[in-house]
């Protein structure tokens, strides 16, 4: 949330600007769009798979982080079912800054037994950046290395990554910013962004003569400069298909998450909320809602869809 913070502060402290921030956004519901972190999980699971997010964070604050994420992954049948491919794009708002990347991802995966699979992902990106100055009121607008119109640069962008997958458990390495790309904006100021490295986790534990499970599952991610952990656990009622669960979330030193959701008729609503506990107040935390959907699409196999269904996860 704190991740471009710096990098606005630069702005008006120097003729040049070099961040080092975490750049990457953080969403509370981190199980549910795998595929966001790590290449590697589009097309494992031999479903069409589409998903959508939408984060507020700090409300109440000028200027707070606004992110928007669409991604879709497909098994690619007319080449094989160990090819999977994906295409995302993500809008982040903080301040006066715009992010926007475009990312589509290649994955190869293979059998490890009868219902295990182990998969490699590529990820190329096109990162744009934009700041927009218009909406503030300078007192010295003499400057020239501060820009007084709005002004954009772009680069281009690698991820990778390596994901392990069984119905009972699964887990996954990887990293964004490979290149370690550098966007101008304008003449003099430039954003510079680290690699950034994500290693996930996560179990689904069935409840002894009853309809509920639990999913634990944790996210680390690090440039190595700074670290951030997340653990959540959510309990899963399921009857006949017909799908409730709540959960908590804990980050060490950044907040606690409460998530809830449920699935009708093949709809399903999630939705969390992310408390600070950075002195931030209660009222000031993030509202979070991620959308799924999940389709068997025969587009290159014999056969009509055996199975169809949207979810909110």
């Amino acid at each position: 949330m704190f991740r471009r913070f710096l990098i606005w502060i630069a702005v008006f402290l120097g003729s040049s600007f070099y961040a080092r921030a975490q750049w990457d956004v953080q969403f509370s519901d981190y199980a549910s769009l795998k595929a966001f972190y790590n290449p590697a999980v589009s097309g494992t699971d031999g479903l069409l798979n589409v998903n959508a997010a939408y984060s507020m964070q700090m409300v109440g604050f000028e200027g707070a982080p606004k992110t928007m994420f669409v991604g879709a992954d497909i098994p690619i049948y007319f080449i094989g079912p160990r090819h999977g491919a994906g295409v995302s794009f993500m809008s982040d708002e903080i301040g006066m800054f715009k992010t926007q990347k475009f990312s589509i991802q290649y994955a190869y995966n293979f059998k490890l037994g009868k219902k295990a699979r182990l998969a490699a992902g590529i990820q190329a990106s096109m990162l744009t950046e934009t700041f927009d100055p218009s909406d503030i009121e300078l007192g010295d607008d003499s400057d020239p290395a501060f820009p007084t119109s709005s002004t954009d640069g772009s680069g281009f962008d690698l991820g990778a990554g390596l994901y392990f997958y069984h119905p009972d458990y699964w887990g996954g390495f990887s990293v964004q910013h490979i290149l370690s790309p550098t966007i101008m904006l304008g003449e003099t100021n430039e954003i510079s962004i680290s690699p950034m490295y994500y290693l996930m986790g996560g179990c689904n534990i069935k409840i002894r003569n009853t309809l509920l499970s639990l999913q634990p599952s944790f996210l680390v991610q690090s440039d190595f400069q700074s670290w951030r952990e997340d653990i959540t656990c959510k309990l899963t009622y399921d009857n006949d298909g017909k799908k409730f669960y709540g959960g908590l979330g804990y980050s060490p030193n950044t907040s606690f998450t409460v998530l809830l959701g449920g699935e009708f008729h093949g709809i399903s609503l999630g939705y969390s909320y992310q408390i600070y506990t950075t002195g931030i107040g209660l009222q000031n935390g993030s509202h979070e809602i991620v959308l799924g959907y999940k389709t068997n699409l025969d587009l290159f196999k014999k056969g009509r869809n055996k199975h169809k269904s949207v979810r909110i996860l």
